[in-house]
């Protein structure tokens, strides 16, 4: 694997995209099993159960299919998301915006860079899950949703 770079050309060393498993706690096998995160040579990689036995494949290919089809769902209504980040800021200017966008763009290096013990629990507690099949392919990522009552 090469080093991972972004559209602006930063690159993230191998060897940190390789150790990380951004989404651990978060995985599970298509019969609602958890994975556990294993490191093999110093590569973090997602055990999925398979009968009994363990499935070994490296946390940033899953990690990398779980963030592209974030930043897709993000991007496919970008301009909402700007406008509701920047309110919630309580800023509305040009520089803000420009940040915004920027941290869409570069999602994946925002996220391989940040602090999973900071958001990880939350998207546990709101019911984000990952299904994976037993070789690591992303079958369904279940979003958290509002309660019912949300916006009345």
């Amino acid at each position: 694997m090469n080093d991972e770079r972004n559209p602006e050309g930063i690159s993230l060393p191998t060897e940190l995209v390789e150790r990380q498993a951004l989404f651990a706690g978060l995985i599970y096998n298509e019969r609602g099993e958890p994975a556990q995160v294993a490191y093999v040579g110093g590569v973090a990689h997602y055990a999925i159960p398979d009968d009994g036995f363990l499935r070994h494949v490296e946390a940033y290919k899953i990690d990398r299919e779980i963030i592209a089809h974030l930043k897709e769902q993000i991007s496919s209504m970008q301009d909402e998301v700007v406008q509701a980040m920047m309110q919630a800021l309580g800023k509305n200017d040009l520089l803000t915006k420009a940040a915004i966008d920027a941290s869409i763009r570069n999602l994946e290096w925002s996220i391989r860079q940040s602090d999973p013990d900071q958001w990880l629990p939350w998207l546990k507690l709101f019911g984000f899950r990952v299904i994976v099949d037993v070789h690591g392919n992303v079958v369904r990522i279940i979003y958290p949703s509002p309660p019912p009552d949300y916006g009345d």
